[in-house]
């Protein structure tokens, strides 16, 4: 595609060469209707209209039975789920797209409904107080189970499981879902975690559990196929509250980071106003980016215009688009236009069926 828009120029991250700048963002659907939770060809008709971006990342994957909190995600930890997550992949890769999945573990945002009664697992026994989508509609959440120490060093393992299980779906690499306030986002925050063992207390502690799961993943991925999702200033929603300590936190993990030869760094800015709140930072891409010296990746609130604005000033490399992607499967092509964008209908984010998915035409058919 040639434009010289900078959303619109190629990338090589690790070895993995992208046509473009434009990421198609994780986003949760909702259309694994299914008894195996499993991904279907509606899946695969879905992604694979969307392989202009240049790296598509999958909708959330829950790692367990343990990690759900979210009905009919495409999971990752059964091989029925691997056989349903092959025919996206395929269906990408034939068009010469390229994907990675999300792995997901929701701990305390989930409800007894996904557990046969018991109680989600979580860093610290602590309600979010928030809501779960749950098979019989969205329930209050309750307090979590403290996941004792083994339960920690058993959830490393499932990560590890659902990456190597990622890798014989045929993915392309692996993004850790370490954001908006669901288990990892727990560990980091001194208002979910109270721990006393070596999962909780000093910053090093609270970050804990997302290198161990790094360490574990990448025996069956290279470095440089794996992501990392953060959202530092996120406070208010998912249940989370930050604190003085939130972004030193942070700013300790993207460092660590900086020991991974990652695919890419994908931070969030704020999902809404943290401007009143002077321990917060309401511009994360210029904040963090002196701090990370591999390919840093944004999203939240991004147009065409601010998308190459935050590229050419320095702030990112890539930037990933949400529900833009869900009603322009063609977004790259219509940004390089400067086409009209076509709205979204947020009634069908979260149902079942082709409806809202799949009939969102492109400009020109294929």
């Amino acid at each position: 595609m040639s434009n010289n828009q900078p959303l619109l120029q190629p990338i090589k991250i690790g070895d993995l060469e992208l046509n473009n700048r434009v990421i198609m963002a994780p986003m949760t659907r909702n259309r694994a209707d299914n008894e195996d939770e499993a991904a279907t060809d509606l899946h695969a008709e879905y992604y694979s209209q969307r392989v202009e971006a240049g790296l598509i990342i999958s909708e959330g994957s829950q790692v367990s039975r343990r990690a759900k909190g979210y009905i009919n995600a495409a999971n990752i930890y059964t091989q029925a789920q691997i056989e349903g997550w092959k025919k996206v992949t395929k269906a990408v890769h034939d068009k010469g797209g390229k994907i990675f999945i999300q792995l997901w573990h929701v701990g305390r945002i989930s409800h007894p409904d996904f557990h046969n009664g018991k109680k989600p697992l979580a860093p610290s026994a602590i309600n979010p107080h928030t809501q779960s989508f749950t098979p019989n509609g969205f329930k209050d959440t309750v307090t979590p189970k403290a996941m004792t120490t083994e339960e920690v060093l058993e959830t490393i393992q499932e990560f590890k499981r659902a990456a190597k299980n990622a890798v014989d779906a045929g993915f392309d690499g692996i993004e850790l879902h370490s954001s908006n306030g669901y288990l990892f986002h727990q560990f980091f925050n001194q208002s979910s975690n109270k721990r006393t063992d070596r999962y909780g207390g000093s910053r090093e502690n609270r970050a804990r559990f997302l290198f161990e799961v790094l360490d574990a993943v990448k025996v069956f991925w290279p470095e440089n196929r794996i992501g990392v999702r953060l959202n530092p200033s996120l406070h208010g929603i998912f249940g989370m509250k930050a604190d003085e300590d939130t972004i030193p936190t942070f700013e300790y993990i993207v460092n660590r980071l900086n020991d991974y030869d990652l695919a890419y760094l994908h931070l969030s800015e704020p999902f809404n106003d943290v401007s009143e709140y002077d321990f917060l930072v309401d511009n994360i891409a210029k904040h963090f980016r002196p701090l990370y010296n591999g390919y840093l990746m944004v999203n939240a609130g991004f147009d065409h215009k601010r998308g190459n604005e935050v590229i050419e000033k320095g702030y990112a490399d890539m930037v990933a688009y949400g529900k833009l992607f869900i009603s322009n499967p063609d977004l790259p092509t219509r940004f390089a236009k400067n086409a009209t964008l076509a709205d979204w209908d947020k009634d069908t984010f979260y149902v079942a069926g082709a409806k809202g998915y799949t009939d969102y035409p492109k400009l020109s058919k294929d």
